[in-house]
């Protein structure tokens, strides 16, 4: 495993990405006409520019405020707002104009509602198939409090994909997910994993974790029933979020591919500006 990098000051230069401006400004004016949100924008990932210009973007409902306060997490944290009835429709409608054939939808999480809004995931999920039946349909979920009823309410809607990223690994969640619990994601995603469906997880590097730790807790994710991680390069999104400890090199990310697929997980999708929902598509049909 090549050696990495000492504990840095500021972003290498590689790991900067321009945006496309045209491309951007007028996918987002068709997520306001439908007043939609996209985890591209509320997590500022580095990838929008690249996904917007190719007429992609992972759709994000139940509004735009999380219950959480993630130390890693750009998403804007606080009280929630009511959920828009109207909105599951709305993702099926811009699903159906962006001609999507893999369609990728996630949330803030929800522990205001009573079902962790599995029954508003549920309803995406149909109307989507109402209107374009032939797109395949990943779910990004969040652990919904652990509640397996709300879990079963988002599987009996049937997506083709269910993705749940642990993010990081178990000694850091008290620093970086305070409110999750790694036990809690490993059991959602071991019980999809029963139900006839592609099961994906995701995680972060760069927060501090050892190899070790990460080597462990892909094997625990194997455990679990995962057929596709994704594994990217923490990048903090201010100063006020959780530090990046290290930065990782693309022969880096190699490596611990192999280690992930060595372990036994069939797709394993690594690289700096790697992230859960990051060309989707491709990953799954690798």
């Amino acid at each position: 495993m090549p050696e990495r990098s000492s504990v840095p000051t500021r972003k290498p230069l590689w790991l900067r990405k321009s945006l496309s401006l045209g491309a951007t400004a007028s996918i987002k004016k068709v997520l306001r006409e439908k007043q939609l949100h996209t985890v591209c924008e509320s997590a500022r990932c580095p990838n929008m520019g690249e996904c917007f210009s190719s007429g992609t973007a992972t759709l994000m409902i139940l509004g735009e405020t999380c219950n959480r306060t993630c130390a890693f997490c750009a998403v804007k944290s606080g009280i929630p707002s009511v959920a828009d009835a109207r909105e599951p429709e709305n993702v099926a409608t811009m699903v159906k104009e962006l001609c999507l054939s893999y369609a990728v939808i996630t949330s803030v999480t929800r522990d205001d509602l009573p079902d962790g809004g599995a029954g508003h995931f549920a309803d995406t999920v149909r109307a989507i198939r109402k209107k374009t039946p032939k797109t395949t349909i990943e779910l990004l979920v969040p652990d919904f409090g652990g509640s397996s009823e709300a879990l079963e309410t988002v599987l009996l809607a049937k997506p083709d994909v269910l993705n749940h990223n642990i993010e990081t690994v178990p000694s850091l969640y008290p620093q970086v997910r305070p409110q999750a619990s790694f036990d809690r994601s490993c059991r959602l995603l071991r019980a999809s994993a029963g139900c006839n469906i592609t099961v994906k997880s995701g995680i972060m590097v760069g927060f501090g974790e050892t190899e070790k730790e990460l080597v462990e807790t892909m094997k625990k994710l194997n455990d679990c029933g995962v057929e596709i991680l994704t594994i990217g390069q923490y990048l903090a999104p201010s100063k006020r979020h959780f530090p990046v400890r290290e930065y990782f090199s693309e022969e880096w990310f190699e490596n611990i591919a192999g280690k992930g697929k060595d372990i036994g997980i069939p797709k394993v999708f690594a690289g700096p500006f790697v992230r859960s929902s990051y060309m989707a598509k491709e990953v799954a049909l690798l």
